[in-house]
C-alpha cells in the first residue's frame, strides 16, 4: 500500500495501492501511520511519490458512490486529518510527481515544500467542481497556498494541465526526465533536511498557520460539505462523471 524506504538521511514514500493509489480509508490511515513513524525517526526529510504513471487519482469514487453516507461520514474527517498531517509535517516535504496528480493527488502535491514532476504526459489539477463535490476547507487553504496565483481558475475550471504549463502556472517547482525523478526529490529533500531542524519546523509552522486557521474558522462549510458528498443527487452526478471519463459508474 505504501512502500517505505530511505536514501541519503531522506525516507521516501511510495504510494503503491491498486491502479491509480485513490485515497480511500486504507491507504488514509497508512500514510498517517508512516507519517507519524517518520517524524519520530531521525530521517532529515521525507518524498512522497506515486507508482508507474499515477502519483494518486485522489478519492475512490467508486467506493464512495457504492458505500454511501456511512462512509462518507467516516472518510471525510479521515482525509481532512491527513492532509493536515502532510501540510504541517515539522520536515521538509517534497512531493516527487511520477505522473497523473488529480483531485486529492494534486492536494498531496500542494501540501509538500517542494515539487518535483516528471515530464511527458502526467497532468495535475483540481477537478472537484467538475466531479460535483465540494472542497473540504483545508483541502481549498492547501490549493490556495501551493497553487497561487492561478487557484480561482484552476478550482472553476477544474481543468487538468500538463507538466510545462504546470511549471510555468507555479504548481509545480521543476521538471525533470522520469528516470531522474526519485534522484532529484531526494536530493533537494536532503537540501532542505540540512537545514536546523527547529528553525525550519518553526518557520514552515509560521507559514502556513494562517491557512490551517482559517480552515478552522471554516467548520460549518465543512459540515455542510459532508452533506453535499453523502446527498444522492451527488453520487448521481458523480457517476455521471465516471462515466463519461472512464466508461463506467
Amino acid at each position: 500500500m505504501i512502500e517505505r524506504s530511505a536514501r541519503d538521511g531522506v525516507a521516501i514514500l511510495r504510494l503503491n495501492h491498486g491502479k491509480a493509489s485513490t485515497l480511500d480509508v486504507e491507504l488514509l490511515e497508512e500514510l498517517r501511520r508512516q507519517l507519524a513513524e517518520v517524524a519520530a525517526s531521525a530521517a532529515a526529510a521525507v518524498v512522497i511519490t506515486g507508482s508507474g504513471s499515477i502519483f494518486s487519482a485522489g478519492v475512490d469514487l467508486f467506493r464512495m458512490t457504492s458505500e454511501g453516507r456511512p462512509y462518507v461520514e467516516r472518510f471525510f474527517p479521515l482525509m481532512v486529518d491527513t492532509f493536515s498531517d502532510l501540510f504541517l509535517f515539522p520536515r521538509p516535504v517534497v512531493a516527487a510527481v511520477n505522473g497523473h496528480a488529480i483531485a486529492g493527488g494534486a492536494i498531496l502535491t500542494a501540501a509538500a515544500d517542494y515539487r518535483v514532476m516528471a515530464g511527458g504526459k502526467g497532468r495535475i489539477g483540481v477537478p472537484e467542481l467538475l466531479v460535483g463535490v465540494p472542497f473540504p476547507a483545508l483541502a481549498l487553504e492547501i490549493v490556495r497556498f501551493g497553487f497561487a496565483p492561478h487557484v480561482e481558475e484552476m478550482v472553476y475550471s477544474g481543468k487538468t494541465i500538463l507538466p510545462e504549463e504546470a511549471l510555468e502556472r507555479g504548481l509545480v517547482d521543476e521538471i525533470v526526465e522520469p528516470d531522474q525523478l526519485l534522484d532529484r526529490a531526494v536530493a533537494a529533500a536532503a537540501d532542505f533536511g540540512s537545514r536546523p531542524r527547529d528553525a525550519f519546523r518553526l518557520t514552515k509552522r509560521q507559514l502556513r498557520s494562517p491557512y490551517v486557521d482559517r480552515a478552522k474558522e471554516l467548520a460549518a462549510a465543512d459540515r455542510e460539505a459532508v452533506e453535499l458528498w453523502s446527498a444522492p443527487s451527488t453520487h448521481q452526478h458523480i457517476r455521471a462523471y465516471l462515466e463519461r471519463t472512464v466508461g463506467r459508474k
